[in-house]
């Protein structure tokens, strides 16, 4: 086994002399893993905007996700479990792309010189993703462990407490956008690579692309004005749990 090993690690083929089935496994990991994230956010997004519609109506949603339709008052270990799935897709997804950034200045030189004299979109695109990914890296991990290990912190208060008080706001717009580009554009390059809606055509692709990436920008702006708005009204000499026990009296059934 070993010294087959040494053979695929030499010649890229194995020792059968075919190529290895592994690099098609790690995209289609890749891919899937992606894939989930995309659609995560997109939901998370939509969620996180209930603001938009009132403190009410965030509170109602971040119950939902408390499961108190199940348990009366809800129950946080389930945010948290949610968090830790998306963290292990998280991780996975960034170590399977990870392979695939130009790591070293050769490597970099040819990428800039392959999309300057193409003038390929796709290119940019994926440069793009490197740049975003990158970020998400770091300032995902952050916000992911917070949900993962303060669940009863998100609410309508208590979320805009984290964004003004708590100095997140830096944080959550550097990642508003780096999520909303990275994410756009990763679904675009998904339908590109396995074929997915070719009828539409590729113009109508990135058009379908440019759309989605300015609407959740768009909303993800609004929503995080909203936050910071109601962040900055609230009394920095109280604790985040006293805005918790604020949301339970005002909105609490």
């Amino acid at each position: 086994m070993q010294e087959e090993k040494v053979i695929e690690s030499y010649t890229g083929v194995t020792s059968e002399r075919k190529h290895s089935k592994i690099p098609a496994k790690l995209d289609f990991y890749q891919s899937a893993t992606g894939l989930f994230l995309a659609l995560f956010m997109i939901a998370h997004m939509f969620f996180v905007s209930s603001i938009l519609l009132g403190k009410e109506a965030m509170y109602a949603v971040t119950k939902f996700f408390e499961a108190d339709f199940l348990f009366e008052g809800g129950n946080t270990i389930i945010v948290s479990i949610v968090a830790a799935i998306v963290i292990i897709a998280f991780v996975t997804h960034a170590f399977l792309a990870v392979r695939k950034f130009p790591i070293n200045y050769k490597q970099l030189l040819s990428f800039k010189v392959h999309k300057n004299l193409m003038k390929h979109g796709d290119t940019s695109y994926w440069g793009l993703q490197v740049l975003t990914g990158f970020a998400l890296f770091f300032l995902g991990s952050i916000h992911l462990y917070i949900m993962l290990t303060k669940p009863e912190t998100i609410g309508p208060s208590t979320s805009s407490y984290r964004f003004v008080q708590d100095h997140f706001w830096l944080l959550y717009l550097v990642l508003l956008i780096a999520v909303e580009v990275h994410g756009s554009v990763g679904l675009y390059r998904l339908c590109i690579k396995w074929g997915w809606f070719e009828g539409l055509g590729i113009k109508t692709l990135r058009a379908i692309k440019m759309g989605m990436t300015i609407f959740f920008l768009a909303l993800g702006i609004c929503t995080y004005i909203a936050y910071v708005s109601i962040g900055l009204e609230l009394d920095p000499q109280k604790s985040i749990q006293d805005y918790k026990a604020q949301d339970v009296r005002d909105f609490g059934k």
